[in-house]
C-alpha cells in the first residue's frame, strides 16, 4: 500500500508572514480608499492616475494595474467622462491609442500622488527599507 504524500507543514513563520502581508495590504487598501473618497474617484481610478505619469496604452496600464484589459478600459472610460484623460493615436502604432492626461487630469494626478504619499503605510519605513521591501515583493510576485 502506497502512502499518501504528507502536506507541507505550516510553520509559525509562514503564518506570521501571511498574516502580516494580509494586514499590510488591508491597511494599504484602506488608505487608497480614503484618498479615492476625498477625490470623488474609485480606488481603481486613483491607481490608474498614479500609473499615468507618461502616455501609455490601455494594455500597458492594465499590466501596471495587474488587471484585465477590459477592466482598465472600464476605468479609462470613467476617467474620460470626467475629462481627466483623453485617448490619442499612438505615435508609432496606428492600431493603438495612447492614454494622455488632460490638464485637469494632470492636476488630479498630482493631488492623488500627494495624498497617497501622505500618511501612507510605507512612511514608517526608511527609503532603504522601502527598497528592500520592494525587492522582496518583486521576488514574491514573480511568475513562474
Amino acid at each position: 500500500m502506497k502512502r499518501r504524500p504528507q502536506p507541507p507543514v505550516e510553520t509559525e513563520l509562514d503564518r506570521d508572514v501571511c498574516k502580516l502581508v494580509h494586514r499590510f495590504t488591508h491597511r494599504l487598501d484602506q488608505h487608497i480608499r480614503r484618498v479615492a473618497e476625498r477625490l470623488d474617484l474609485t480606488p481603481s481610478q486613483v491607481i490608474a492616475l498614479r500609473e499615468l505619469s507618461e502616455p501609455i496604452t490601455a494594455r500597458e496600464l492594465a499590466t501596471r494595474m495587474s488587471c484585465e484589459p477590459s477592466n482598465a478600459t472600464f476605468v479609462l472610460d470613467r476617467l474620460e467622462e470626467q475629462a481627466l484623460i483623453r485617448r490619442e493615436p499612438h505615435p508609432s502604432d496606428r492600431r493603438a491609442k495612447q492614454i494622455v492626461l488632460t490638464p485637469a487630469g494632470t492636476r488630479q494626478r498630482a493631488l492623488a500622488v500627494e495624498l497617497l504619499n501622505a500618511d501612507s503605510p510605507l512612511t514608517s519605513l526608511t527609503a532603504a527599507q522601502q527598497r528592500a521591501l520592494r525587492d522582496l515583493l518583486q521576488v514574491m510576485a514573480a511568475e513562474d
